[in-house]
């Protein structure tokens, strides 16, 4: 008879010294459902995915307690190869592709196909070729089965992050012998129809029979994918239900036990701007692989916080990128009635501008260095900040006092400010990347998807924090993001960006039909879609 749980986690506990982060979780998962886990940052989720995977930080720091059970049998995973041969896979939310590798050779790492020659038939098997075309064919199936058309001997180099989260997914289905996995935050960073297109990939998978760990912060995605819903808070099970029996704003409530209060809802005062640009881009083009610019036009005016979104690969990410000079650039940019040096990134800081990447691991932070540096380094390189005047030398205290502050203020989620960044999880990392930026004290703030793989309540207090900056300091701020409803939150206005230009500036209250018309590249007639 087969087993009810493909994977059984029971009464799991995890204590770091002093700190208990886990206490007493079960997560009991069956054979081709989607199991939805669900917490905010720090609720326990990484915690209990490393004790599944058998990671080395779970293992050299005392093990657990509790039991984990797979395919009916007590199991101990020691490492995640062991996790992989029993038939549990992931998708991280962080990339693990080699972007010098194909698509293929990404694949197949470490499951590469090879076949016999004469010599190897003598000497052993260690001198067999490689088998490209068996390869090949298994990478092409895969891609297929993820609907991505792209050929699989491209380069994972300069593709657009949503094919790489793809191509990360097609790697795991991929793999024989899968039984469970895990996706953390998989639709991050797709836009909208991207992550419709990878919910019905789940729904194939589990349609087969495999089992799914579903991670995310989205709700309404939960309410169309999963089966079961489990919901962390502060280390501890909060309950485990099926999706009929819940709402989005349920859910809300119990991850972060605030009731209703969950729902973003962010208080902005209505004001009147003045005429005065803070920002002219004229005639931008930008070359950013996946994120082209072509021609753009657009005015920012003085204390506004201003959108840019549409789909991705449209451009929108670009724009900043482009002007921030991390790709190469032309075009003419204006900031308070001087002109922006393009091409010259220490240049575009030095101007009074500051950015928050959405790429935070590859361009944002230094992951081996401490919190406290890490919100330090861009204003000390730049401006000469933290730094004694005898001898110019680093002022720890300094330095120390101000990490402390924003550790406070955005509630980073840490044990001190000299806690390595890479061992964050990712929303804390996005809150240091936005501390870094404020510690450059700019007067023009880019922030580039500045909510992407955040919970609810840590998505809350980042867009108070910009309207905070925006309405108490003057702070003019473009905020670039696939979320429209977060714009529409916090923005006064929205511009749209399709084929590498802006199709419209529109109003927040504008209707839903002319921002999906100007996402599609049509600019809604005079009068229409009000």
């Amino acid at each position: 008879m087969a087993e009810e749980f493909v994977l059984e986690m029971n009464h799991i506990t995890k204590t770091y010294d002093s700190n208990t982060v886990l206490k007493d979780v079960s997560l009991k998962v069956r054979p081709g459902e989607i199991h939805a886990l669900l917490g905010e940052n720090g609720a326990g989720k990484s915690t209990l995915m490393n004790v599944l995977f058998g990671m080395p930080v779970i293992h050299t720091t005392g093990g657990f307690e509790g039991e984990v059970r797979f395919g009916g049998e007590k199991v101990q995973i020691m490492s995640p190869m062991d996790a992989m041969e029993k038939g549990i896979g992931m998708v991280h939310q962080e990339f693990m592709l080699i972007p010098g590798f194909s698509i293929t050779d990404n694949i197949k790492l470490n499951r590469e196909l090879t076949k016999p020659w004469p010599v190897s038939k003598l000497l052993g098997k260690d001198l067999e070729f490689l088998d490209r075309e068996g390869m090949a064919a298994d990478a092409r199936k895969a891609l297929d089965a993820v609907g991505l058309g792209i050929e699989e001997y491209a380069q994972v180099s300069g593709l657009p992050i949503g094919h790489m989260q793809f191509i990360e997914i097609a790697r795991e289905i991929d793999k024989t012998g899968m039984k469970l996995l895990v996706f953390d935050e998989p639709t991050a960073v797709l836009t909208e129809s991207e992550a419709e297109q990878l919910l019905g990939v789940m729904k194939q998978i589990a349609a087969g029979g495999i089992a799914i760990i579903f991670i995310t912060h989205r709700l309404d995605e939960v309410m169309e994918a999963a089966d079961t819903i489990t919901i962390l808070r502060d280390g501890q099970l909060v309950t485990t239900m099926a999706k009929a029996e819940t709402t989005p704003e349920k859910l809300a409530a119990l991850m972060i036990g605030r009731g209703e209060e969950g729902a973003i809802r962010i208080e902005k005062e209505e004001r009147e701007l003045s005429g005065e640009n803070a920002m002219t881009i004229q005639d931008l083009w930008v070359n950013m692989p996946g994120e082209t610019v072509k021609g753009v036009d657009l005015e920012v005016r003085k204390g506004e916080i201003l959108g840019i979104g549409g789909l991705a690969g449209q451009g929108k990410i670009g724009i900043p990128n482009g002007i921030m000079g991390l790709f190469e650039a032309i075009g003419d940019v204006m900031l308070f009635g001087r002109r922006v040096r393009l091409n010259d990134a220490a240049a575009s800081l030095k101007a009074g501008m500051a950015m928050v990447s959405e790429d935070r691991r590859g361009v944002g932070l230094l992951l081996d260095q401490s919190i406290e540096d890490n919100i330090a380094f861009s204003a000390m390189q730049v401006n000469g900040s933290y730094m004694k005047r005898f001898l110019r030398q680093k002022d720890g205290r300094a330095i120390r006092r101000y990490a402390e502050k924003m550790i406070k203020e955005l509630d980073i989620r840490c044990t001190s400010p000299a806690q390595p960044v890479g061992t964050l999880s990712g929303g804390n990392q996005q809150k240091v990347c936005i501390a870094r930026a404020l510690a450059m004290n700019p007067k023009f703030l880019f922030v580039s998807e500045p909510t992407r793989g955040i919970d609810i309540g840590a998505k809350q207090l980042v867009l108070e924090t910009l309207v905070r900056l925006n309405r108490e300091q003057g702070l003019t701020i473009v905020m670039v993001s696939s979320e429209l409803q977060e714009m529409r939150s916090i923005c006064d206005r929205i511009a749209i960006v399709a084929e590498g230009k802006v199709v419209d500036v529109l109003d927040v209250n504008a209707s839903d039909t002319a921002f999906g018309l100007a996402m599609s590249g049509v600019k809604a007639k005079e009068g229409e879609a009000v």
